[in-house]
């Protein structure tokens, strides 16, 4: 009886979902991760002067008591890598985030990383067309 009792409950202990996970990533991991495509909630933990001064798009600006409910990945960036894993482990016990993202080198590292993307989907421009505006039957109906 006490073997049957052990295995449940080490089958229990592993069928426990998995606390997130905290990583210091490089340049080649994000550039990859980014590539995916893969949703992720960026957290600036650097401090407030830099914030205002060097401003992050589309990020979340950290506070102790920040509440988040990610979809997925955490990325952290901070004034230093030491930082961005110990803000990472901060959001690790008051989240349910899955992964954890530090990122390595702070901002300039994120800049650099997120160059080509753009920070929407909606495109900063667009082309209107040669000859829409004649009268007649349209080329394209909706």
């Amino acid at each position: 009886m006490k073997c049957i009792f052990a295995a449940a409950f080490a089958a229990l202990l592993c069928a426990a979902p998995a606390a997130a996970e905290v990583s210091l990533r490089d340049t080649a991991s994000l550039h990859a991760f980014l590539a995916s495509g893969t949703p992720c909630c960026v957290i600036d933990a650097r401090n407030k002067a830099k914030q205002l001064s060097a401003p992050l798009a589309d990020t979340l600006p950290y506070r102790k008591d920040l509440k988040i409910n990610p979809t997925g990945v955490v990325v952290v960036i901070a004034d230093s890598d030491a930082r961005a894993v110990e803000v990472g482990k901060a959001l690790e016990r008051s989240s349910k985030a899955k992964d954890i993202y530090a990122v390595k080198g702070g901002a300039r590292t994120w800049r650099e990383v997120t160059a080509g993307y753009a920070s929407s989907g909606m495109p900063g421009g667009f082309i209107i067309p040669k000859n829409t505006c004649e009268s007649g039957t349209a080329i394209q109906q909706y």
